[in-house]
């Protein structure tokens, strides 16, 4: 069974389940143009998550997923407002799914695990999963040390499982790569923010249009914990930070809200602009359906001059 029929979406594209961004409406947005939206759990309450979830299921009949970060304390609860919502599809980050895998699946939850080492694929592939999304050091906020083209090929062999490419994809061609690595499909995050519908700030969109790949860095790459973002004086203030200062909290703390500065109120000078390298790629605002169309659009004309 092939990923479109496992999840019964139209294309093999799955969003992000990006923090703070990937609302239950955005997520609605996207199931509705033929991918897998997915509501991002990350910086939600409870009580929130189940708002959302219900805010998807009245915009859309399509399947869509949930994200959830396994290390947050209050995971209990989180899993139980899926359980209860009645969502068929989760992705987990951020910790293992396996403490929970035994009542989501006798709930008929689909799990998809995001892994950046083969290592953790052939771990995860014990349990009855739906899938594994690989994701590559491209991508943009929290990310592991492997590159997508590295990574996926050897995922791949490392599990049975169908496999979606993370990290990294913005274009038909390389979507057209991950499927010759061996991924059924991808996972979109960056591209997404530059959407009519995504719902960040203005002017977190306007400093993508204008970034470069060069403008692209990554902090936390001394303490373990890194992340890529937008240079600006939050990126700055952070590196400076952890080669001054050993304990994770004290730099746990100082990245506390800054996602949210910019989301939310448009702070891209002191807030956190999580981005992947493609923002270097993406030129323009286009709305859901658009991109969509582009990408499937380029997707076939790169597979026809593959054939030539």
């Amino acid at each position: 069974m092939n990923i479109n029929e496992l999840l019964n979406i139209k294309y093999p594209i799955l969003q992000g389940g990006m923090a703070h961004i990937a609302t239950g409406e955005f997520a609605a947005t996207l199931s509705n143009a033929g991918a897998l939206g997915t509501i991002g759990s990350g910086g939600m309450s409870p009580q929130r998550l189940k708002r959302e979830i219900e805010i998807c299921q009245s915009l859309t009949d399509r399947p869509f997923a949930v994200n959830l970060m396994m290390l947050r304390p209050d995971i209990r609860e989180i899993i139980d407002i899926v359980l209860e919502s009645g969502v068929k599809i989760v992705t987990a980050g951020a910790g293992s799914p396996g403490p929970f895998m035994k009542e989501l699946e006798e709930a008929g939850i689909l799990v998809f695990p995001v892994i950046s080492s083969p290592i953790q694929a052939k771990k995860l592939s014990k349990y009855k999963l739906g899938g594994i999304i690989a994701e590559g050091m491209e991508a943009g906020g929290h990310i592991g040390e492997m590159t997508t083209m590295v990574l996926v090929p050897q995922a791949k062999e490392a599990t049975d499982l169908p496999l979606i490419s993370g990290g990294g994809i913005a274009s038909g061609k390389q979507m057209l790569a991950a499927e010759i690595l061996g991924a059924q499909g991808v996972q979109i995050g960056t591209a997404f923010l530059l959407t009519e519908e995504c719902p960040i700030h203005e002017e977190y969109k306007k400093s993508l249009l204008k970034a470069t790949a060069s403008k692209v860095t990554t902090v936390g790459n001394i303490n373990g914990l890194p992340m890529r973002i937008l240079k600006n004086n939050m990126a700055r203030e952070y590196k400076k930070l952890e080669k001054e200062e050993s304990n994770i909290e004290t730099l746990e703390t100082f990245t506390v809200g800054r996602l949210r500065e910019a989301v939310v109120n448009g702070d891209v000078i002191n807030g956190s602009v999580m981005t992947g390298y493609t923002v270097g790629q993406l030129d323009r605002i286009l709305p859901v359906k658009d991109f969509i169309e582009q990408i499937l659009g380029e997707y076939e004309e790169a597979k026809k001059c593959l054939l030539k």
